[in-house]
């Protein structure tokens, strides 16, 4: 693993783990590019320190969305418990610690159940890319077809959920899916946003530490190169803090339509650049 790789990688997850682009998409296409015009696999193929790598840019982006949300995380655990010892569960902050509770085991199901089916085919940019444009057509007829405004409700956050444990399929945004989700049942885009990056925490931890953590041959630990972790840590830090800070913003302001568009576009044409360098 060089400096440069470990760099892109952070960049790519910190953007795409946030904004409702697919960052599982945009790296089978940068390896997949990258092994058409050089011959080689853009990193090796999937070894201990491959795995260390993901555990250490997905912290990064959870550290990102900790650091962001921290006042709110506060209050939401402050308001949990209070309410709890108080017996007054009528606090907002109280109902968004019940609901991300009940989200994450739906997740949680969901996505132990088609990871399997789905792991396979990250080895095939085509699908992956058919994906992404699904990804586009859901924030584009979520916001055509969304119902009238309401606040969150449980049947909301257990549909939410649902739709984060789909996102294990490569190409289809978890971002993009919980936070269309939300505004297609009634819900105001920053605050979907909110949700969504909050109900992360606790998947993007289990994700990038429990399962990874049993694969790990930690005997190879002294071989790795940490000075490109840390570079790519780095980077999949600061890079996923600016995106969560310029996307609430962004999302006061503009549509998901315009992230579906970009799917449409970036998904189209690498189904037609995979296709085209399949056939030679």
């Amino acid at each position: 693993m060089q400096i440069l790789q470990a760099v892109f990688v952070g960049a790519v997850q910190g953007i795409s783990e946030f904004l409702p682009i697919s960052s599982s998409a945009h790296i089978v296409f940068a390896q997949s590019i990258y092994k058409i015009a050089t011959g080689s696999q853009f990193l090796n193929e999937v070894g201990s320190q491959e795995i260390f790598f993901d555990i250490m840019v997905h912290l990064a982006t959870l550290l990102a969305v900790l650091i962001f949300f921290r006042k709110d995380i506060i209050e939401i655990i402050k308001a949990f418990f209070l309410g709890l010892k108080n017996k007054d569960y009528t606090n907002p902050d109280f109902k968004t610690a019940v609901f991300i509770l009940a989200a994450t085991p739906i997740t949680c199901i969901v996505a132990l159940i088609l990871k399997e089916p789905t792991h396979a085919l990250v080895e095939n940019p085509k699908i992956v890319s058919l994906f992404l444009i699904l990804t586009g057509f859901i924030l584009y007829f979520s916001e055509k077809l969304k119902s009238k405004n309401k606040d969150m409700n449980l049947k909301t956050a257990l549909w939410t959920g649902l739709a984060q444990g789909l996102a294990v399929f490569p190409g289809l945004s978890r971002s993009g899916l919980t936070i269309a989700t939300q505004v297609f049942l009634g819900m105001d885009r920053v605050k979907a946003a909110r949700f969504s990056f909050l109900m992360s925490i606790p998947v993007i931890l289990g994700a990038s530490m429990a399962y990874p953590l049993l694969e790990m041959d930690f005997s190879q630990m002294a071989s790795f190169n940490y000075k490109a972790m840390f570079w790519g840590f780095l980077t999949s830090f600061v890079v996923g803090y600016l995106c969560v800070k310029y996307f609430m913003k962004l999302l006061g302001k503009v549509t998901l339509k315009c992230f579906s568009y970009y799917c449409f576009v970036v998904g189209a044409l690498m189904f037609v650049l995979f296709s085209v360098c399949h056939r030679l």
